[in-house]
């Protein structure tokens, strides 16, 4: 059955409510049938030092998605060759799931740098990348703004970062509404971000 999956990368750490609603709201008011939240083991462009432990923040992942029947956890980077690029996990992807269509999720101000990302016209040329506001500044390329892979869908502008999840727990605030019941019970079970 071909089905068209969504791609929502990101390191996770935490994941909080801001990452659900975006999931959620792609899932359920796009032509997408299923969202992944792909766990990235570690990003080009971010400080391997402050990360959790891979198989934690994927445990984060499964807690928070319980009970939205479209989202679903993956770890299929965690088994290819670091760092991850979006470019060889979309092809080795599309040959272990040949019937589905991958469509990578990114918010606008990522599209707004994704002519830097490697071999993004090749990204552009196989699949549909679906963009979700953000408030953010600068500019988005000309060849990006009416390009017909690109699909922005109006989604809620959700302005949580987990970097502001982690400075919070480490200074003790009570930010609870910012994550689930369940990830935010993991982070103090396991003393996280302290």
């Amino acid at each position: 059955m071909n089905r068209k999956v969504g791609l929502f990368f990101g390191t996770f750490n935490p994941i909080h409510t801001g990452h659900l609603i975006i999931a959620n709201h792609m899932a359920e008011f796009s032509d997408l049938d299923e969202v992944w939240l792909v766990v990235t083991p570690h990003n080009p462009h971010k400080k391997k030092s402050t990360l959790l432990a891979n198989h934690h923040r994927l445990d984060m992942v499964y807690k928070a998605c319980e009970g939205y029947e479209h989202l679903k956890p993956s770890n299929v980077e965690f088994n290819l060759s670091q760092p991850n690029y979006t470019c060889i996990t979309l092809a080795h992807l599309q040959e272990k799931y040949p019937t589905n269509t991958f469509c990578p999720i990114m918010g606008e101000d990522n599209l707004k740098t994704f002519h830097k990302w490697k071999n993004y016209e090749v990204i552009l040329e196989n699949h549909e990348i679906y963009v979700y506001p953000r408030i953010s500044g600068g500019e988005v390329e000309n060849e990006f703004k009416n390009h017909p892979k690109i699909k922005r869908v109006d989604a809620p502008v959700v302005e949580i970062s987990s970097t502001f999840i982690r400075r919070a727990v480490k200074e003790d605030k009570f930010i609870k509404p910012l994550l689930t019941q369940s990830v935010w019970d993991y982070i103090k079970l396991m003393n996280f971000y302290r």
